[in-house]
């Protein structure tokens, strides 16, 4: 692996930061002499160095904000917002502790007390996107922490600047630089990290590829825990509305946020036959005033540039594929800057290819399917692997409970974005989406055990059936105690 790793600018090009690959076996092991002394502080004392690490990240604000609109493309504005949710984890986590991971006791007879407390793993790994560089992994690394595990965190290769200022950011805090670990490097140090024996678990977000790979990694080590956070081919179903003004705005919401590129984007437009033709043209029509422009331009865009060009190559090469195999073209894909990975939005319709690819074309592409029924669009939006979110706009409150009875996701909307989705309330998918340990609020779950103990003060034992008398003559017709 590459002693060096580099980071560049999408919208430039410019290299943004530089820094050593870590040493995985050093940092694992710093990482788990630390955790026992973090495990035993009180809660109260690991909570006041994560609400320390909010204002820290309420401080330095803007200059968090600038390095995320700089590293990931993402817009000013866009990435204010990121930061704003990275504070705000801290009380929400807090809160999530209390209430799915308490400690709680039932008296019974005689003194007899059963109590439910919840332990810490150990050492986790947290292995975060490039699309929220801060408030993904974050949303691991504080109730990690909360819960008493040390953490040892790699970003994405694509974004290691906003990863090592976060990390900064907790250490200024009070969080002890053993606890929480930053580990820079590429791919092979995210399998190095990944495979160490010295791990308790891992929580990651990312692909539906990299996660398949980790859970077959994970298949023959039950006793460590792994939380998936993956992708989604998310449909979002527009039916039986006279709003088609307001009904294009949030289909351009879901599918084109981001440029695209979170996991919870539309990536189908599902839409009833009869009311097609009119909610295209107005999505056309809105796709086609977004501004797509570098992070810091005046006026503010909607879109930046995907991640890098890789990426883009690969989003345009998809949408030339669906075009030469039957899908007819709503909105061309551009590549409005000569060497620069910005894509305008595309739009195209697919219903008449006979096969459509279940993958996830993480960017602005999104597919139109036309369905005559609302059975037929239920079928269509559970035509995938994935199962992370769904939406419906429009249509009845009966139409709607229809629709979050049979939806197959973890996030299911009505007459709102598929993206967006509220820190306060689990997120995560089934399927390719994930492995039914939802982050967000839930996240506790998975970042402690729980430990079920039956205690009393004083001994107290009885065998009451099956004993040979004590003379060996026959069986004993007494209880012993």
């Amino acid at each position: 692996m590459s002693d060096t790793l580099l980071s560049f600018e999408p919208a430039t090009g410019n290299e943004l930061w530089r820094g050593a690959a870590s040493d995985v076996d050093r940092e694992v092991a710093i990482a788990r002499a630390a955790w026992p002394a973090w495990a035993s502080k009180a809660v109260t004392f690991r909570s006041e160095a994560l609400r320390r690490f909010a204002d820290r990240v309420k401080a330095e604000g803007e200059v968090l904000a600038d390095l995320i609109a700089r590293e990931t493309g993402k817009p000013l504005w866009e990435a204010r917002t990121e930061v704003e949710s990275v504070a705000n984890k801290v009380d929400i986590s807090i809160k999530a502790y209390a209430e799915r991971t308490p400690n709680r006791r039932i008296e019974g007879a005689m003194g007899l007390r059963n109590a439910v407390r919840h332990k810490p793993h150990g050492a986790l790994a947290v292995l975060g996107p490039y699309n929220f560089p801060a408030h993904l992994p974050n949303g691991h690394i504080v109730p990690a922490l909360l819960a008493g595990n040390s953490v040892l965190f790699k970003p994405s290769e694509k974004t290691p600047a906003v990863g090592a200022k976060l990390v900064e950011l907790f250490h200024s805090a009070g969080v002890p630089e053993e606890v929480l670990r930053l580990v820079i490097g590429g791919p092979d140090t995210g399998k190095a990290l990944a495979g160490h024996d010295g791990l308790d678990g891992l929580l990651f977000t990312g692909s539906a590829r990299t996660g398949v790979a980790l859970s077959r990694q994970f298949a023959d080590k039950p006793g460590k825990i792994l939380a998936l956070e993956m992708g989604g081919n998310n449909p979002i179903v527009v039916w039986d509305t006279a709003d088609i003004a307001t009904a294009a705005i949030l289909v351009v919401q879901s599918a084109f946020l981001s440029a695209g590129q979170r996991c919870s984007n539309a990536r189908r437009l599902i839409v009833k036959e009869s009311m097609a033709e009119p909610l295209l043209e107005a999505v056309k029509t809105l796709s086609n005033r977004l501004i797509v422009d570098h992070p810091h331009a005046d006026p503010a865009p909607y879109m930046g540039p995907v991640i890098d060009n890789e990426a883009a190559d690969h989003l345009t090469e998809s949408f030339l594929i669906l075009m030469s195999n039957g899908g007819q073209v709503v909105r061309h894909m551009a590549r409005p800057v000569e060497g620069r990975p910005f894509l305008t939005p595309g739009i195209i319709d697919v219903t008449a290819m006979p096969e459509r690819p279940d993958v996830e074309h993480f960017g602005p592409l999104l597919q139109v399917v036309r369905v005559g029924s609302f059975e037929a669009a239920i079928a269509e939006a559970n035509n995938t692997s994935f199962g992370l979110s769904a939406s419906l706009i429009g249509g009845t409150p009966q139409l709607y409970d229809q629709f979050w009875a049979n939806a197959r996701a973890g996030v299911i909307n009505w007459n709102r974005p598929t993206n967006g989705a509220s820190s306060a309330a689990p997120f995560g998918g089934i399927g390719l989406s994930g492995n039914h340990r939802p982050s967000a609020f839930y996240a506790a779950d998975y970042c402690a055990y729980p430990v079920a103990s039956a205690e009393s003060d004083t001994m107290r034992a009885s065998i009451g059936v099956g004993l040979r008398d004590p003379e060996g003559s026959g069986l004993i017709r007494k209880s012993y105690s």
